[in-house]
């Protein structure tokens, strides 16, 4: 396994576990974060990634998709 795609929050459990892929697989992990409203959360992710040795970090913006398919049918 040459590459991980991680879902990251940047939160203790999946920063520990950047670092556990990379010693166990010797991988390259690459974490993909969704913004979907969480705010200044999200930077923070981006630097704790970059800390981690990680050099492909996506965020996306996903507040719009978010808002349409999964918030506004759950009030209907």
């Amino acid at each position: 396994m040459d590459k991980v795609v991680l879902a990251y929050s940047g939160g203790l459990d999946t920063s520990i576990i950047v670092k556990w892929l990379q010693d166990t697989y010797q991988c390259e992990v690459i974490t993909f974060t969704a913004d979907i409203g969480q705010g200044e959360e999200v930077e923070p992710a981006r630097a704790k990634a970059k800390a981690a040795g990680v050099k492909q970090i996506f965020i996306e913006d996903l507040r719009e998709e978010f808002a349409r398919d999964f918030v506004f049918p759950m009030f209907r």
